[in-house]
């Protein structure tokens, strides 16, 4: 395993890498040293102007004077040559063939010298005197300090975007958040047997001698799976928080750079932080980024950064002996993506599923959230939990934190049954949009429409329950909708129940042809959603002849839902599959317009409430529905009781197996 101890590399003890500052100023003095050494004075360059002008011979002597001197040697006429600065006066002569060059200081304001130089005939000009200090500062010490502020600037823009200095682009400290969570396992709710298989580690955290005076060995990785919002990162902090150890945290993606080896070197200084400060957890959320499967990227001969980062991580999950109190939990959606070397034993020993909370754990997680909720004492915890089936936690969160939100805005002292039913209408079909005006027309439409939904659900068994009807436009595109919610927890569906929910998503269409004789757009989404169940069980359940128990179609992002599909099926069995899909839809179709003209009445019933209402409670759908049917002197729930759908699926399934028979037999 490659060592990344600074107090081990030679590299990192340079007296240059230590310091930067300094080496920087010590290089640009040797550099002014240098230019001064070529430059000369500014004697040297007065005489070597003044030989163009007196000839070849070199200004031998160099002699300071008194300024009445100088002015006694012009009279004389033994000066040749006079120049003129701010503070002193050169004057070269020219005695025995060797030029001497005099200096003498101004003395105040002489008006007298220029016109005792013209009357002697002595040539003269002016010169600028040199500040060597300033020349040194304005010409080489500014360029370089500007040049110096542009170096700064570029290194911590480099250092916010690489987690480094220029000399540290592989630092995982400025990505890593080290901190020890206070979140216990009190906190977690709906994810009982995920918390059990975790418990462990909190035990060898605590107390690894216990473990390792046994030779057992504790699992290095644990891979928590489950869809989004489940709680997966805040179990990892509640197993920190338990065994009361350092927490580092850090994304999949942060070790990805452009440039080539630093997610590598990120990962090495990651586990050396941790190694340091053990007993510890690493975290890394999202670890599909950098853990996808090196045969998925179909490259040939080299590899990417990305797969160095991976490499690397492997490398160091084998690195630290199963007695280094170091447990590596990584949480991801897409567990079927992930390289086989990462899930093989000795690294990602454990796979932990926090899936979605059933019945009783929305319970637990509602009155995880609801403690610091002022809520009224009439506030029924068990019904907000039965209408959000399917919801995750952080969505239950959401809720509790939206219907506190409306409260507040009404101004209420507390929060209030109906404001939780109200936030989970938000969640599940869209903010309400009262001030989007419809037509009488459209209403209208849309009364039936929704009216057939809720009695297919209600006279269909295996349906979900309706709890809401409602007529007021939600979200983007819905201009009504139907709220419904199972009566009890579903982990599998038999297929009279998946025929069932074809049914009610087939009701509202129906609705539309019965009673307004013309059928609408409003349906789209209702055709497509029952188009995919009958696909579904074609393809993936076995539940028709076309395919028998073929299955057609591979399921991919088991956790995140609209995976690809592949085709591994000829053209002749797409076609039946087609032909199977359509025809069962008719089916369903034509025996949804017989049930709704058969409980005529009672949708006209549930379309006059909705008009004068908007929205009705679902025990408001089941008593029409009740009253009809003992007035017509039907069983009440009639297809419930008979359990007609589910005999009329086994008689239909048993008359084709006979037929089958029989032609086996004739043949």
């Amino acid at each position: 395993m490659a060592d990344n101890n600074p107090k081990k590399d030679p590299d990192n003890q340079n007296f240059f890498n230590k310091n930067p500052l300094l080496t920087f100023a010590i290089f640009s003095l040797l550099i002014i040293i240098l230019f001064k050494s070529f430059i000369g004075t500014q004697e040297g360059q007065f005489g070597s102007q003044n030989q163009t002008a007196f000839g070849a011979a070199p200004v031998t002597q160099t002699k300071t004077i008194p300024y009445s001197d100088l002015k006694k040697m012009i009279k004389e006429g033994r000066i040749k040559y006079v120049s003129i600065g701010q503070t002193l006066i050169k004057a070269v002569s020219n005695e025995g063939g060797f030029k001497i060059l005099y200096i003498a200081k101004k003395v105040g304001e002489d008006n007298t010298l220029i016109p005792l130089l013209d009357k002697m005939g002595v040539e003269y000009s002016g010169y600028s005197e040199s500040n060597w200090l300033g020349e040194v500062l304005f010409g080489w010490v500014l360029p370089i300090l500007i040049f110096f502020g542009i170096w700064m600037f570029l290194a911590s823009r480099m250092q916010k975007s690489m987690g480094g200095g220029i000399l540290g682009m592989g630092s995982a400290k400025k990505l890593v958040n080290a901190e020890k969570p206070n979140v216990k396992f009190d906190d977690v709710a709906g994810v009982e047997e995920a918390k059990e298989e975790v418990m462990e580690i909190v035990e060898f955290l605590k107390f690894p001698e216990r473990y390792i005076r046994l030779g057992a060995k504790i699992p290095k990785g644990v891979l928590l799976v489950g869809p989004p919002g489940t709680g997966k990162t805040l179990l990892a902090k509640a197993v920190a928080g338990e065994a009361d150890v350092p927490f580092f945290s850090v994304s999949g993606s942060s070790f990805i750079e452009m440039f080539v080896g630093v997610g590598a070197a990120r990962v090495r200084d990651l586990f050396e932080q941790a190694k340091k400060d053990a007993p510890a957890i690493i975290f890394i959320d999202e670890i599909d980024a950098i853990g996808k499967s090196r045969a998925a990227n179909g490259q040939i001969g080299g590899n990417d950064e990305r797969e160095q980062t991976l490499n690397q991580l492997l490398a160091e999950m084998d690195g630290f002996s199963s007695d280094t109190p170091i447990i590596v939990l990584a949480a991801t959606n897409r567990p079927e993506v992930l390289d086989p070397a990462l899930l093989r034993p000795g690294r990602f020993d454990r796979q932990v599923l926090v899936d979605k909370p059933d019945f009783e754990g929305r319970i637990k997680i509602l009155k995880v959230h609801v403690k610091h909720i002022k809520m009224s004492e009439d506030t029924s915890i068990e019904e907000i939990a039965r209408l959000t089936a399917g919801l995750a936690g952080a969505d239950l969160a959401n809720i509790v934190n939206e219907a506190a939100l409306l409260a507040g805005r009404k101004n209420k002292d507390q929060v209030e049954q109906e404001d939780f039913i109200e936030a989970v209408e938000r969640a599940i079909a869209g903010l309400e949009k009262k001030s989007r005006r419809i037509s009488p027309k459209e209403k209208h439409i849309v009364a039936y429409h929704e009216s057939g939904h809720a009695l297919i659900a209600e006279t269909t068994p295996g349906a979900k329950s309706v709890s809401k009807v409602s007529i007021i436009p939600r979200g983007l595109a819905a201009l009504g909708y139907t709220l419904n919610t199972p009566e009890e927890n579903k982990y599998l569906m038999q297929k009279h129940e998946l025929i069932a929910e074809v049914d009610t998503l087939l009701g509202g269409r129906a609705a539309e042809e019965v009673f307004i004789k013309e059928i609408s757009t409003g349906a789209s989404n209702d055709l497509e959603r029952a188009t995919d169940i009958v696909k579904a069980m074609v393809s993936l359940y076995g539940m028709s002849d076309v395919a028998g128990l073929m299955v057609l179609e591979k399921q991919t992002n088991l956790f995140l839902g609209n995976g690809m599909s592949q085709k591994d099926y000829s053209d002749k069995t797409a076609e039946g599959v087609d032909e199977f899909i359509k025809n069962f839809l008719d089916e369903r179709y034509k025996h949804v317009v017989n049930r709704l003209k058969e409980y005529s009445e009672a949708i006209e019933e549930i379309v006059k409430e909705l008009f004068k209402a908007e929205t009705i409670e679902g025990t408001k759908v089941r008593e029409i529905i009740s009253e009809f049917e003992k007035k017509e002197g039907i069983p009440t729930k009639l297809v419930a009781n008979k359990e007609s759908l589910k005999d009329e699926l086994l008689e239909k399934d048993q008359g084709e197996d006979d037929e089958k028979g029989d032609d086996k037999r004739d043949k």
